[in-house]
């Protein structure tokens, strides 16, 4: 068969199954060098149909195709997906009991199935090495695979075992690798740490236009929270926080405020980590409070928006926790509480981290120093006067605009505030302590310009012999640390391992006598907005989704596995009455129209009877 042909089934494949009527980017590309046995490395965001690249070869291959992913949560949201459209996959995870194991076993010897899912720790133990030794393996998938680079933002050393693994298969197998997030070092590395062939790579983009993005500084984060979620009332979302104890204070707050809110860090016990993800996923709650220790690869479609209460400690880990917003493409918000307290307490956590312990000092320091440097970008970002989009592209290697017109910086009607003479004020004393051979990171150059009176600067004699010093006494810290952070943005100001100094635009600005302006910002949370064509049918889309909450509940499934709100929405659009208009709606296959299209359809058909009537 030719690759033309092969992409034609695969078409069919995607239609047919999916219910999708074409390929998203870099989807097509992806899978066709499956097709031809060639391994394939994918970054695409999240929501950008990473599955589907995996999954559509996986179904025409005829051996099995094995899916290594880091958590049980995520292979078993992926499994539900998978035979809810009729497709024969299985996982094999501790949390079977012996008689579902043995089962799933005596499927896969029988060559019944077509996607197996297992974690990393799973290739080391011999009875599955056994077992794949005499099974026909077409390919081997890994998802997240940033986790096997010790550079990337979930480094797990048991994905050190995949190579060691394919290499041990009576043949080898096409692999193919895909992330959502990874810089150039961490692709690098995990090429070479996968034993990928003269990979097909390729890069779909980082942007998720459908994100909202903004960065506020609170005074009362919990009073931000509070009236955030006021205005997005029965939305559901998660809000991360970086430590137990926060989770647990949001959590009682939240619910004290009359909030459907859980909890979840790595302190609770397995049970109510588990009964808590099903709650949230299963809509029984609207909001989950939660440490990075929930979320990677939950594909739960309808999330609106995702909070976090302090700044990440990278810009990877955001955007991955971000994106877990808006996955079926509706739009939703991702909003940043940073507060500088936030910076202290990821250093502590970097310092005192002891995940990985088999790793080496020497490494371990390395890492240690990567996640420090990491932390300093993330908090530029939130300092950043200027597109937050761009911002957070740029970090990926991706060129942007310089507005994007959906953050709160190009959202925000900005004005521009002179800030010439306080720009002269602070170069000028970065300049005279240089001079002084004297060194001093943001901090402490702010304490000197507002004149402190630690004991630090009186023995160097500073406020006699630094003519700057306190000359900003009027300005306040937060405007002073505004103005810096631009200069720095700006390269009016240099900064290397935190500490300040002048360079030759520094020069050039104080000769000049140049102007300078910075976009004045009053940070807000902008209101999440749909599309008239979304909200007509309002009425329509509520029956629709009482209908898919009662066919979950009967089926023990999370809704968005039924369809997902994108889907609804196509159906309120199209109002199909046949099957096949129903086949035409976005996200409907064979199956789904077999086991669903008479329930949905029935409600359509009422819905247009009693408009027909009121007209």
């Amino acid at each position: 068969m030719s690759i033309s042909e092969k992409m034609h089934e695969a078409e069919q494949q995607l239609k047919q199954i999916f219910g999708y009527a074409q390929f998203r980017k870099g989807q097509r590309e992806i899978i066709s060098h499956i097709l031809q046995k060639e391994d394939v490395f994918g970054i695409m965001p999240t929501g950008a149909g990473k599955s589907i690249c995996y999954q559509i070869p996986a179904i025409m291959f005829s051996g099995m195709t094995i899916v290594i992913s880091p958590l049980i949560s995520l292979m078993q949201d992926q499994l539900n997906a998978l035979q809810a459209n009729g497709i024969p996959a299985v996982c094999l995870n501790s949390m079977l009991d012996e008689e579902h194991y043995q089962e799933a076993c005596r499927k896969i010897y029988r060559q019944e199935i077509k996607l197996l899912y297992v974690t990393p720790e799973r290739l080391e133990t011999a009875h599955f090495r056994r077992m794949m030794a005499e099974i026909s393996v077409s390919m081997v998938t890994i998802d997240e695979a940033h986790c096997v680079s010790q550079w990337g933002h979930n480094f797990r050393q048991s994905y050190r075992n995949i190579l060691p693994f394919v290499e041990q298969l009576p043949e080898r197998p096409v692999i193919s690798a895909f992330t959502a997030t990874a810089t150039e070092e961490v692709a690098e590395d995990v090429k070479n740490l996968l034993g990928l062939r003269q990979p097909f790579c390729l890069t779909t983009g980082f942007n998720r236009e459908n994100l909202y993005f903004a960065v506020q500084q609170p005074r009362d984060k919990m009073q931000a929270l509070l009236q955030f979620l006021q205005k997005n009332r029965n939305q559901s979302g998660i809000v991360y926080c970086l430590s137990r104890k926060l989770v647990e204070q949001v959590t009682e707050n939240l619910q004290r405020a009359g909030f459907r809110a859980v909890r979840y860090h790595a302190g609770l016990s397995d049970k109510e980590r588990k009964e808590n993800q099903n709650a949230f996923l299963y809509d029984e709650v609207q909001i989950i409070v939660a440490t990075n220790a929930f979320g990677m690869g939950i594909d739960k479609s309808d999330v609106k928006f995702v909070i976090h209460y302090n700044m990440p400690k990278n810009l990877e880990n955001y955007y991955q926790e971000a994106g877990r917003a808006g996955r079926d493409g509706s739009p939703a918000e991702c909003v940043i509480f940073y507060a500088a307290s936030d910076l202290r307490l990821n250093r502590f956590l970097i310092e005192n981290a002891n995940e990985n312990a088999e790793i080496d000092e020497e490494v371990r320091k390395k890492i240690q120093q990567k996640d420090k440097e990491k932390l300093f970008i993330i908090q530029k970002y939130c300092q950043v006067q200027g597109c937050l989009r761009k911002n957070l592209l740029q970090y990926f290697g991706e060129k942007t605009v310089e507005y994007c017109g959906n953050c709160s910086y190009c959202r925000t009607n900005c004005w521009q505030k002179e800030i010439t003479i306080d720009a002269q004020k602070i170069i000028s004393c970065v300049y005279r302590l240089q001079r002084m051979n004297l060194h001093f990171p943001q901090k402490k150059l702010i304490e000197i310009l507002q004149g402190s009176e630690r004991e630090e600067y009186q023995h160097l004699q500073l406020p006699e012999k630094l003519s700057t010093y306190g000359i900003m006494k009027e300005t306040s810290e937060t405007d002073c640390r505004k103005i810096i952070a631009y200069l720095v943005q700006t390269e009016l100001l240099s900064e290397k391992e935190k500490i300040l100094s002048i360079n030759q635009k520094s020069v050039a600005f104080l000769k000049e006598k140049q102007k300078l302006f910075m976009p004045e910002i009053a940070v807000h949370s902008a209101p999440v907005t749909r599309k008239k064509s979304e909200i007509k049918e309002e009425k329509l889309f509520l029956l629709l989704a009482q209908c898919r909450k009662t066919i979950a509940e009967k089926e023990h499934l999370p809704a968005y596995i039924i369809f997902t709100d994108m889907t609804l929405r196509d159906m309120c659009r199209k109002k199909p009455v046949s099957d096949m208009a129903f086949l035409s709606v976005s996200g409907v296959g064979r199956v789904k129209l077999e086991k669903y299209g008479d329930a949905f359809m029935k409600i359509i058909r009422n819905y247009n009877y009693q408009q027909q009537n009121e007209n």
